[in-house]
């Protein structure tokens, strides 16, 4: 899997928060209530947050452990409004309601509108539509990352026709925030997006959160939105 190629990241880190997105409540099968009890915790932590700057890091491994690429950046987010910065040249922003996508390496800006019934939610949904139906849950336990006690969520989707067939989130036990989430795709790929320096208070401008064209000089718009 190439990571380089364009808007393919993008694509990869949104399906990574669409993970969250949909990380909660399902009537539809039987859960484990002490999964429910963790995930409640993240929900309401993530709902206190006022706005959101956080490191992260993707990574992809074939069904072998042997590591694809990976590429790291920063997610700013305010409200349904956000930017994220990814190293090596490649910016996003949403307003909620369109999407541009600059790539350095072409000088080209994508405009899309977004699209609420997307499998790839965009980050911003995580903090509006937790609670859903999409999932089964349980904890698998607890263990360490680094020097962080997590628990382990596995997620399991009741549409059988999605891409993946099983998701991990680990989430850190006393913060009640999230430090990885992991996700297996059915053509034997793995993903992880891991989190860090995470401020829930950041204090981000507007500027920081739209597209302005000033910022990115000569840079051709292929605007998709009709």
């Amino acid at each position: 899997m190439e990571l380089n190629k364009k808007g393919l990241l993008t694509c990869v880190l949104l399906g990574g928060w669409f993970m969250l997105a949909q990380a909660q409540n399902n009537s539809l099968g039987k859960n484990d209530p002490e999964a429910k009890k963790v995930l409640d915790g993240l929900s309401a932590k993530l709902k206190s947050f006022k706005a959101v700057q956080a490191n992260f890091t993707l990574k992809v491994e074939d069904s072998k452990g042997k590591i694809q690429g990976s590429k790291s950046g920063v997610v700013y987010l305010k409200g349904s409004k956000y930017h994220l910065s990814i190293v090596g040249g490649q910016d996003v922003f949403s307003d909620g309601k369109d999407t541009w996508t600059y790539d350095k390496s072409s000088n080209e800006v994508t405009i899309n509108k977004s699209d609420p019934g997307s499998q790839t939610i965009s980050p911003d949904k995580i903090f509006t539509n937790f609670y859903d139906k999409d999932f089964l849950y349980k904890l698998n336990g607890e263990t360490k990352l680094g020097a962080r006690m997590v628990q382990e969520i596995e997620l399991t989707p009741i549409d059988k026709t999605k891409s993946f067939f099983k998701a991990l989130l680990y989430i850190d036990k006393a913060q009640h925030t999230l430090v990885s989430v992991k996700w297996f795709d059915k053509n034997g790929n793995r993903y992880s997006l891991d989190t860090s320096k995470l401020n829930g208070n950041a204090p981000l401008t507007d500027a920081q959160l739209v597209y302005n064209k000033a910022k990115y000089p000569g840079a051709e718009e292929v605007d998709l939105r009709n």
